[in-house]
Formats: structure tokens, C-alpha cells, sequence
């Protein structure tokens, strides 16, 4: 196909994928209740697993000629967030940026893109018995109907993107996102968040971006949408990769949007050390954020007894409740503890000293923030994911099924490692063997 075949076919438009059932058979996985555990525990009562698609023809089957060359890498890295659908067992997801990894060369950290064409995605999945069925993918498009792509977007800001094998250095794209969490407005549009700029991003329901909102003074140039500086500045101030990660929608339309992990702020070591990170109240009438909150995560052994460095604390998933109530998944890689909060008007930070990087101590420096007046969200813990067999590891999206049952999904990273083992001699995926599932947990009580 010549390059202007392929310009002429990039158009942006929601795609059924009629894949045969072999591509997308399903693997049984260990996922029952833990005899043992009675009738009061939490528990596992469901899970259900995506089948291998080759990642070129999922993608080329949205925008013709966006990959190449998959190198054996299949659909995955969906479990970004879950978002309830409607009808029962469907669910919207959306991919992360795509495959991506780390290599070490010259004792520096590369990041790297193997499949470089690939362009994230809104998923429509069906949980079918053991097996988890596509039913639909959205691309997302620039205003012209281009592939956003999920590559870094400025120089000196963003990692630096390379190859496969990190030798080859590739091109920055400004239109390029790395989407993590996802809600469906009752237009049919969608709103996602980002960790690159961080960014709000919304999208229409083909796909197109509508708006992708980024901090005060971010000055990202050459984008083929429209971009706002609405977020504050202060979220210039996010750590690489951990930018915007979860996303609720409240029932009058309005969003919260969770920072994943603790700004650097002062500087990186003051942000690993943290364990205040922040949420942030979004209108999208007014196009603007109304309100900020304070969120003290648990001591890191506490969230996972396994790990002692509080930098892997992350809020990946947030879900409303109702009117003022949500749900927050904070993690690490292995491990998940789900609080609920309150947003109460008294603990409202927007635009206070804790929104000027020149205040000293900053929010995230100091060891007891409601000691030093911060008005801190108070959280309930509603369950230990770590203690429920059959859960996965790297839970990224809940969604609420009904008052005493949640269905998670986790990001299988499209099955990549990181280091030179990811990939064989011949270019082609070592797959890790983590595949992407959904996981129905009954609670013994009512959230």
C-alpha cells in the first residue's frame, strides 16, 4: 500500500471487531472462592480472560496501515480503567499508550517503543463465561482524523522515545497520549485522563479529541486539536509516568481526576518520599477545576507487606459512589487496598499556599499534613485486594456492578518486561504470560 493509500484510509470511526472465535477464545484461570475463607470474606466469584489478537490486526483493523509490524505482540494493556457499559457484563476500557519498556544503555534508562504505529484506543468489552469478547474499538483521532499515537510529547519534559531495542531514537508527536482512566458522558462522549501532561482529554464518540485540557504554562505547540491550559500549574510538577491516572464521574456530570502518585515538589526526592498525593474536581460546564483535596495514602508496607519503598504507592482507579462519595484503589504492582472518601467542601486546597511550588514546606514534604492544618480526606477501607485469592496483581480499573460486587481488571503491559530480554534475536515479543482478566469480588457488605 503507497503512503498516500494509507493517508487516504486514516479515518476515525468506531469498528465491531467480528474476530473469529479462535482469536479471541478464552483460557480458563483460577479465580473461585477461597473455601476457607466463609461466607463474611471477600471473595472471588468470576474471572474471566481476554484471548490472543495479534496487535497489527486489531489496529490495522481501526486505521488501515497504522502497524507494520507487531513484532508478535498481542492486544493487551486494556485494563487502563473499567467503566460500566450498560448492559450487564459489558464494560468501556481504554488502552495505555501502548507497548512500551525500559532498557538500560550506558547505565541510562531508555524508554522504548516497539510498535511505535500503534494508537490507543477505547475498547468495548464483554465478560461471555470464561472469556472476555471485544465487541468494539474506538480509535482516538486528532481533529483531521490522524492517530494521536501514544508516543512522548516534548523534548526535555517527556522520556525521550527510542526502538525496540532502544538504538534507534524515534520521533517526539505532541498529539501523542498515554490514557489511563475513562467515563462516558450522557451525550455519548467520553473523558480521559493522561499522564504526559497531565491532561483531561475529551473525546467524542468516534473517537475525534474534542479538548485535551493541560496545566498553566505547560505550552505544548503543535497539536491537531485544541488544547486548554485549564489544570493548575502546579501539576507541572507530576514524576515521569505518573501523571493523571484515575477518573470518576459524579452524577451531576462533574469529574474527579486523581494525580497517581505524590508531585515532585520540591524536587524527586521530596515526591518518592511522599505520601500525599492529590484529586482534583473538574466542570465541564464552566471548563474549569472547582476544587482540589488532599489524599494521604496508607504506610507502603501496610498497602503491600512485600514492599518497603513508598514511591510504588499509586491511586490507579477511582469510582463515585454518589454525589460526593468515591472509591479509591491505592497500590502498588502486587498488591490494592480500596478506601472510600467524602468530598466535603471544608477540605477544598484549590488555590491556597499548597498550589505554589514556592511554599516551603510543600504539601508533599510534610509528615503530617492534618497536624500542619491541611484538611486531608478521611477514607474508610472498604476491602484488602491483597488478601483476596484469585486476585491478580497491577489492578488499574474497578468498576462497581452492584451494592456488594466490583469487577477489576489489570494491566498485563500487552505482555512486556522490561530489560534486552523482552525480545528475542529476531526482533519478536518474549511474552511475559500475564494475561489481561476480569475479576468479579463479592463484598460481604454493601459499598
Amino acid at each position: 500500500m503507497s503512503p498516500h493509500a494509507v493517508g487516504r484510509r486514516h479515518v476515525h470511526r468506531s469498528v465491531a471487531l467480528g474476530m473469529p472465535l479462535a482469536v479471541l477464545a478464552a483460557f480458563v484461570v483460577a479465580g473461585t472462592a477461597d473455601a476457607t475463607s466463609g461466607p463474611v470474606q471477600p471473595r472471588v466469584t468470576h474471572t474471566a480472560t481476554l484471548g490472543d489478537l495479534p496487535l497489527g490486526t486489531f489496529s490495522n483493523t481501526l486505521l488501515p496501515g497504522t502497524v507494520n509490524d507487531d513484532r508478535g505482540v498481542d492486544l493487551g494493556g486494556i485494563g487502563s480503567d473499567l467503566y460500566p457499559a450498560g448492559r450487564k457484563g459489558e464494560f468501556w476500557t481504554v488502552t495505555d499508550r501502548g507497548p512500551n519498556g525500559q532498557i538500560k544503555v550506558d547505565g541510562k534508562k531508555r524508554r522504548t517503543f516497539p510498535v511505535p504505529g500503534f494508537d490507543p484506543a477505547i475498547v468495548k468489552i464483554r465478560v461471555c463465561g470464561d472469556s472476555v469478547k471485544v465487541l468494539a474499538a474506538i480509535p482516538i483521532t486528532t481533529s483531521s482524523g490522524k492517530p494521536v499515537t501514544g508516543l512522548s510529547n516534548q523534548a526535555g519534559r517527556d522520556e525521550a522515545p527510542y526502538s525496540y531495542d532502544a538504538q534507534t531514537p524515534l520521533a517526539y508527536n505532541p498529539n501523542g497520549v498515554d490514557t489511563e482512566g475513562i467515563v462516558r458522558a450522557k451525550d455519548g462522549s467520553f473523558w480521559l485522563v493522561d499522564e504526559y501532561g497531565p491532561s483531561l482529554i475529551h473525546v467524542s464518540a468516534r473517537g475525534k479529541v474534542l479538548t485535551r485540557y493541560v496545566p498553566k504554562g505547560l505550552g505544548l505547540t503543535g497539536t491537531d486539536y485544541p488544547v486548554v491550559e485549564a489544570l493548575p500549574a502546579i501539576l507541572l510538577h507530576r514524576k515521569i509516568n505518573r501523571g493523571l491516572e484515575g477518573l470518576a464521574q459524579l452524577p451531576d456530570g462533574e469529574l474527579v481526576m486523581a494525580l497517581q502518585s505524590p508531585l515532585s515538589l520540591p524536587d524527586g526526592d521530596a515526591g518518592d518520599a511522599s505520601r500525599t498525593t492529590r484529586l482534583l474536581r473538574f466542570s465541564p460546564k464552566k471548563r474549569a477545576v472547582t476544587a482540589e483535596y488532599a489524599y494521604r495514602f496508607d504506610p507502603v508496607n501496610v498497602v503491600d507487606p512485600s514492599e518497603d519503598d513508598t514511591s510504588e504507592l499509586k491511586i490507579s482507579s477511582v469510582v463515585a459512589l454518589g454525589r460526593d462519595r468515591l472509591l479509591v484503589e491505592e497500590r502498588t504492582d502486587k498488591a490494592a487496598r480500596l478506601q472510600t472518601v467524602r468530598l466535603t467542601r471544608d477540605a477544598d486546597i484549590l488555590g491556597g499556599p499548597w498550589d505554589s511550588d514556592t511554599t516551603s514546606p510543600s504539601l508533599e514534604q510534610l509528615d503530617d499534613p492534618a497536624s500542619a492544618g491541611v484538611p486531608v480526606l478521611g477514607k474508610r477501607l472498604v476491602v484488602d485486594l491483597g488478601t483476596v485469592a484469585g486476585v491478580p496483581g497491577k489492578i488499574e480499573g474497578v468498576a462497581r456492578v452492584d451494592h456488594d460486587t466490583l469487577a477489576l481488571i489489570n494491566d498485563n503491559d500487552f505482555g512486556m518486561t522490561d530489560g534486552t530480554g523482552a525480545f528475542d534475536a529476531q526482533g519478536r515479543l518474549v511474552d511475559s504470560g500475564v494475561e489481561t482478566s476480569v475479576t468479579y469480588v463479592r463484598l460481604p457488605r454493601g459499598i
